[in-house]
């Protein structure tokens, strides 16, 4: 296992994260995308408070060119890409520059969707830019703790968005459990007791999706 300087764990967390968080909002954009257009506001309201973001959107229209592209928005795709991109630079030696390449042209598709007046073409290759980034991290990352914290970010972030998303129980009880087979294989330091809550939580007859965002938000420890 090798070592890894605190700056870096935390650059290569957040990595993970964020390319998470890009690639499943995109999915769930995509879900809403023609209900969207075809509803208004119910459409993009419902979107927002599915993944708990302020609705600070005017119509439609404002909605996908802003919650898509904006940089100014914290919560777009755009900028959420972004940071990803910039934690990407600084890791440019432990991750390679093939795998950084393909958040490079991830970035480039973004660009060309928000030209586009059907971006839901150059969303996709936004997510098989990120797909391919995932195929090629246990090629191009020698290192096995660095490819741990990458996909610990990514199993955090997918359980946080999953439990925001209500999703149902197969899937809960199938992020916590890859979380918790992945964490352990880290130099992480987390809270034990709130990965056992979160296998308490998922098993129990009655899903507390909320106790759940708690507990993930609250895994590593400062």
């Amino acid at each position: 296992m090798g070592i890894i300087s605190v700056e870096n764990t935390d650059h290569l967390y957040w990595l993970g994260r964020y390319l998470e968080r890009v690639g499943t909002t995109i999915a769930l954009f995509a879900e809403s995308y023609d209900s969207t257009l075809d509803t208004g506001v119910g459409g993009y309201d419902e979107f927002c408070q599915r993944l708990d973001i302020p609705n600070i959107y005017t119509s439609r229209q404002h909605f996908i060119q802003e919650y898509c592209f904006s940089p100014d928005d914290p919560n777009s795709i755009y900028s959420n890409l972004m940071r990803a991109y910039d934690n990407g630079i600084v890791l440019r030696k432990e991750i390679s520059s093939e795998a950084l390449s393909y958040i490079q042209l991830a970035v480039y598709a973004l660009n060309k969707a928000r030209e586009s007046d059907a971006p839901m073409i150059e969303l996709q290759e936004v997510v098989d830019n990120l797909l391919a980034f995932w195929g090629l991290a246990d090629d191009c990352i020698d290192d096995e703790n660095t490819r741990n914290i990458i996909k610990t970010g990514k199993r955090v972030e997918r359980l946080d968005l999953y439990a925001r998303l209500h999703m149902p129980r197969s899937e809960m009880l199938r992020a916590v459990h890859r979380l918790s087979g992945r964490i352990a294989r880290t130099n992480l330091s987390y809270r034990a007791e709130r990965l056992a809550e979160l296998n308490a939580l998922v098993e129990a007859e009655e899903l507390d999706y909320w106790r759940m965002v708690i507990a993930v938000e609250d895994l590593l420890e400062e």
